[in-house]
């Protein structure tokens, strides 16, 4: 047996995949903890990523009819206490200022002053804000749909965090539309979620399982949820993005009234929808390896990188001159839209120069040298590719391929997830079988995956199995075929199968 050549990142997926996660995001240097606990900075090449994310969602989001608009970061505690549920849902995540200023204490530190008369909630969400406005802007029928969304940063003050996964503070967008019907809002409610489904399947290239939340994981205040749920490597799963019927719950509390065509006040029916910043763990957790990140060419911070190799310093300027004229000539072509996204490292760096691009996820690396420039070609390395399987190309074939390229490497990369998700999806219908599936060996191991299992709808045995598996039901999907079975619990009958699985 040859010698098994070892991987850029340690430990790998397989020795503690927790582990893996972290040193991957550092070796990408796409975000880094912050001093203060919870938080991250996303670093240029990770927000560059989400610079491409929130394009190309914010097209999309404006092709169904939504308008961009900004709301406050505070949100007055009156306005969450009005819908119970809602506040009760985010009580324990509340960060809350209570004081507008500083002032030197008798120990020379500075100690909080002047306390507000009402403390101010710092938006864990913005239903309760956004819907006063909403309810100053509708006087009748004719005033709605109302069609929002907002790009902006929340704060919810989780106990245990990982970048990109679960910070303290996170960029995400929030939908929020008023409607003058229940249709028009149930409706809606879809669409947004047809939405997310098209971007995360089509632009990042993971695959995803639609569905309903059950009552328990609803929206707190939601009537109803919808969710998309997609499977990390280690078998878990992730909610990559939620659309939420409100029905008039919020309407009420915000007293969102408007005239109907018969001239009587109703309640309007609001939905509200988001993802985030997860979009990017759930991007780095689906598609990576043990030599680091794999970026989906259509949302990669960069596309190429051109490697300019020097060995004589009278070649460097004929290798530049022509790695320049190749970088012009790749910028000119489009790819989904947009422009081709061209990096060049020119550092004398030897070997370790492509590992860093590599590891960052970068689609392809071209290398040119001086064999290369004298024979008009590159040599082409694939990031969906083991980093040993690189090919010369013609420059001019390059060029005018380039496009093609990157779309085989983004439909790798999702058929390779399907895959993955597909060989990890049962069905399981004894109790005593489930209970093996997701029994954990250790902390770190691996174990489990998707279960598809009959489950009675009683909150009971959905609250049971959470207990005693940390399993929970990630969703009722929708394409989940009505058949006769009993409960994996209880026993008791059931009509058809959700999705159960470890999470996020």
């Amino acid at each position: 047996m040859g010698k098994q050549a070892k991987s850029a990142i340690s430990p790998t997926r397989e020795e503690d995949y927790p582990k893996w996660y972290q040193e991957v995001v550092k070796a990408s240097e796409m975000a880094e903890k912050s001093p203060v606990r919870g938080c991250m900075v996303i670093k240029p090449w990770g927000y560059a990523l989400w610079e491409n994310i929130m394009s190309q969602m914010d097209v999309m989001f404006k092709d169904t009819g939504v308008k961009n608009a900004y709301f406050p970061l505070f949100i007055p505690l009156s306005y969450l206490e009005k819908e119970a549920e809602h506040v009760e849902g985010f009580a324990k995540e509340c960060a809350v200022v209570t004081h507008h200023r500083l002032e030197a204490g008798e120990d020379g530190g500075l100690v909080p002053a002047g306390k507000l008369a009402e403390p101010l909630v710092v938006r864990p969400t913005s239903e309760t804000i956004i819907g006063e406005s909403m309810s100053r802007w509708t006087t009748s029928y004719r005033d709605l749909p109302i069609l929002l969304n907002q790009w902006a940063n929340v704060v919810r003050w989780e106990m245990r965090t990982r970048i990109f996964l679960r910070t303290t503070e996170f960029l995400w967008q929030e939908g929020h539309t008023a409607h003058a019907t229940e249709a028009e809002a149930r409706d809606r409610t879809m669409m947004m979620l047809d939405v997310y489904t098209k971007f995360v399947e089509e632009n990042l290239a993971i695959p995803v399982i639609r569905g309903r939340k059950t009552a328990s994981e609803r929206f707190p205040g939601a009537v109803d949820t919808t969710c998309i749920e997609a499977m990390m490597q280690d078998r878990k799963a992730l909610q990559a993005g939620t659309s939420h019927f409100l029905g008039q719950n919020f309407a009420k509390s915000s007293d969102i009234k408007f005239q109907n065509a018969d001239k009587k006040e109703e309640f309007a029916w609001t939905t509200s929808w988001g993802t985030s910043t997860r979009m990017i763990g759930g991007m780095i957790m689906t598609h990576a390896d043990d030599d680091g990140v794999i970026m989906p060419p259509r949302v990669a911070s960069a596309h190429v990188v051109l490697l300019p190799i020097v060995r004589k310093e009278e070649e460097r300027r004929k290798i530049m001159d022509y790695t320049q004229s190749l970088a012009d000539a790749l910028e000119n072509r489009m790819y989904h839209g947009s422009k081709i996204r061209v990096e060049i490292d020119d550092r004398d760096t030897g070997g370790a120069r492509a590992w860093e691009w590599i590891k960052k996820g970068i689609p392809l690396r071209a290398e040119i040298g001086p064999r290369d420039m004298a024979n008009d070609s590159v040599f082409l390395g694939r990031r969906d590719m083991t980093p040993r399987d690189k090919v010369g190309l013609k420059r001019e074939e390059f060029i005018n391929t380039i496009d093609q390229v990157l779309d085989e490497i983004q439909d790798t990369l999702f058929n390779r997830a399907l895959a993955f998700r597909k060989a990890n999806t049962v069905e399981i219908d004894d109790t005593d079988g489930f209970k093996a599936y997701f029994k954990s060996p250790g902390e770190n191991v691996i174990h489990g995956g998707f279960a598809m299992a009959h489950w009675c709808g009683s909150g009971e045995c959905e609250a049971k199995i959470k207990e005693d598996l940390s399993v929970t039901i990630r969703c009722i999907p929708f394409d989940s075929k009505t058949e006769q079975g009993s409960c994996i619990c209880c026993g008791n009958a059931s009509g058809r199968r959700v999705l159960f699985s470890k999470s996020y």
